[in-house]
């Protein structure tokens, strides 16, 4: 089986950020599936310490100048892009400046999360969905990689679920060691409420916090991957009672070809299905 289109979101990537193992999978991930002759698009969030400059990013005009929702403010979704030239591979960067243009990813120099982390993580979300709709592109397969990107397997599944670009997409979701101690905003189960998504959708999201994020991503994804060694153990330990195709964690001279592989099982998982 060949599917020729993956989209991957990653809330990190080398050598935009700091090497950690989701952004180095994040780096070298997509080239290798691209260069198994499949079509790719890449995306993560523009962090404020990200340097545009020498990073080269630029904005996409024809994609940017949409304004998303969210509490019932307008907030500008802006679309900037950079090349890894040795790959030729893009990369699409989700920005707003009250969201993004900060020092810190996930907390201030004090390391203090940010309150608004809830809010950011439906921005991205809803950010990287609308510039794919934009460019008209369907992938056959999204692969999310980080709890930044908990909601995209619940977008794609309900409110995204009758859109043709989306309908017949597979989510993977990898889980890494990003947990974190903190809960997030109380109102986070009513801020990322779409058309077709029902209160039943988002029992998960009521006690917001990185196991139940985690929980409702694999709810809603059609396989999951061990991306790194230290995954929160209550996790894995619900991963365990789903009925969902797992991939273990791979070592870094197999895991491409391995996360291939799981691609097309995913796939072909669907279709005997269906």
């Amino acid at each position: 089986m060949n599917k020729s289109r993956v989209l991957f979101i990653t809330q990190e990537i080398t050598p935009y950020l700091k090497d950690s193992p989701m952004s180095i999978i994040g780096r070298f991930l997509p080239q290798g599936i691209q260069e198994k002759g499949k079509e790719i698009r890449t995306f993560m969030p523009n962090f404020g310490n990200i340097n545009e400059r020498r990073c080269q990013l630029h904005e996409v005009i024809r994609l940017s100048g949409m304004n998303l929702i969210i509490s019932e403010r307008d907030h500008p979704l802006i679309i900037k892009v950079a090349s890894i030239q040795t790959a030729r591979m893009q990369i699409y960067f989700i920005d707003n400046e009250d969201y993004f243009q900060r020092k810190g990813e996930f907390a201030d120099k004090n390391s203090v999360f940010y309150e608004d982390n809830d809010e950011r993580a439906v921005f991205y979300a809803r950010g990287v969905i609308e510039t794919v709709k934009k460019l008209s592109w369907s992938p056959d397969i999204i692969h999310c990689h980080g709890w930044f990107t908990n909601l995209i397997p619940l977008y794609i599944k309900k409110a995204f679920k009758d859109n043709p670009l989306f309908s017949d997409t597979k989510i993977i979701f990898s889980l890494y060691d990003d947990d974190f101690k903190e809960t997030l905003n109380k109102d986070f189960s009513t801020k990322l409420k779409l058309p077709g998504i029902t209160s039943k959708d988002t029992k998960q999201y009521k006690n917001p916090n990185y196991v139940n994020l985690m929980k409702a991503a694999i709810d809603f994804s059609d396989g999951i991957i061990i991306g790194s060694e230290n995954v929160n153990k209550e996790v894995l330990n619900y991963l365990r009672i789903v009925d969902k195709p797992v991939l273990g964690f791979q070592q870094k001279d197999k895991y491409i070809d391995a996360y291939a592989d799981f691609y097309d099982e995913v796939l072909m998982n669907e279709t005997i299905l269906s």
